[in-house]
């Protein structure tokens, strides 16, 4: 074959190849544009849909976003936005359940899908937040975890003003009444009124470190300020514990006598004045108050084991 024939022939190869990369760019660059059209499409909408979730959860509407997320996570069920709507939710209906069992089962959806939120943003300090607060309602056994996750919120910088007091009630469940007091109180420096869910376990902390002087600062506060008659006699109840343990029988007996006055009779309060009587050694007296403790509730396991 002549140079010439050579040289035709290399420039067919070379313009069949030129005509393939281009074809093949081509292919590529509309594949790409196919994609890109298609993936904005989607997060479009799904960004309405987020949007409309948001203002609804906003709107403080919990049951309808609530309802909306669940759906929505049918077909996505891993949509890191749709799950922390679906978990705060769904922690504000838990929350809002007069039955106990309803509101756990509110309360495990939300851990469920909020911790499924964090596979896949784990710098979130409101999924940290929220979660830590849910654990709170499943009891003491969860304390541990209450405190994992609010640490991990205020690490992160999350500003909410009932941290501490979550944080105190979750130490004083495990023991370390230390921390629980220094939750609390940050508690009264972030600028909470002090209420009888705070005074009373801040009481409990200090009393339980035998700190007994602020133990009844705390409680002195509560009776005097608290329109909730329940948390007053609460606050009497252990008022009387520390002078008992104080050997302060007179106000021991004091507060005791002090409820019964203010609220009628009342079968603990005759129950722990018997106990006054018998830390004194007056027998005499200790058998009677058991008695009408007694006979004031007969399923009294106290007086039943005191008289037995």
């Amino acid at each position: 074959m002549t140079n010439n024939n050579w040289s035709r022939h290399g420039r067919r190869i070379y313009i069949v190849k030129k005509i393939r990369i281009i074809t093949a760019i081509i292919i590529i660059f509309s594949v790409i544009i196919i994609m890109i059209f298609t993936i904005f499409s989607f997060r479009s909408g799904m960004t309405n849909e987020r949007r409309e979730l948001l203002r609804i959860l906003n709107e403080r509407n919990f049951e309808l976003a609530y309802d909306l997320s669940k759906n929505i996570l049918i077909d996505n069920p891993v949509d890191y936005q749709t799950l922390k709507i679906n978990g705060i939710s769904a922690f504000e209906l838990g929350i809002s359940q007069i039955n106990h069992q309803a509101m756990l089962e509110y309360i495990d959806e939300c851990i469920f899908s909020l911790r499924k939120a964090l596979l896949h943003n784990s710098k979130d300090a409101g999924i940290y937040y929220v979660l830590g607060k849910a654990y709170g309602y499943k009891g003491p056994k969860y304390a541990d975890l209450v405190v994992k996750y609010l640490e991990k919120a205020l690490y992160l910088h999350y500003d909410a003003g009932d941290i501490p007091e979550y944080l105190g009630l979750a130490y004083a469940a495990y023991g370390d009444y230390r921390s629980s007091v220094t939750a609390f109180s940050q508690a009264f420096v972030h600028g909470i009124i002090p209420s009888d869910n705070l005074l009373l376990p801040i009481a409990r902390s200090y009393m339980e470190m035998n700190e007994y002087n602020t133990a009844i600062s705390y409680l002195q506060l509560c009776i005097e300020n608290s329109p909730d008659s329940v948390s007053v006699v609460t606050a009497r109840f252990m008022l009387a514990e520390i002078f008992k343990d104080l050997n302060d029988f007179e106000k021991a007996a004091l507060q005791l006598l002090t409820i019964i006055d203010d609220t009628g009779e009342n079968a603990e309060a005759r129950f722990q004045l018997g106990e006054v009587f018998n830390r004194q050694g007056d027998t005499t007296r200790a058998r009677f108050e058991w008695r009408m403790a007694y006979r004031l509730n007969p399923a009294h396991a106290g007086a039943r084991a005191r008289l037995n």
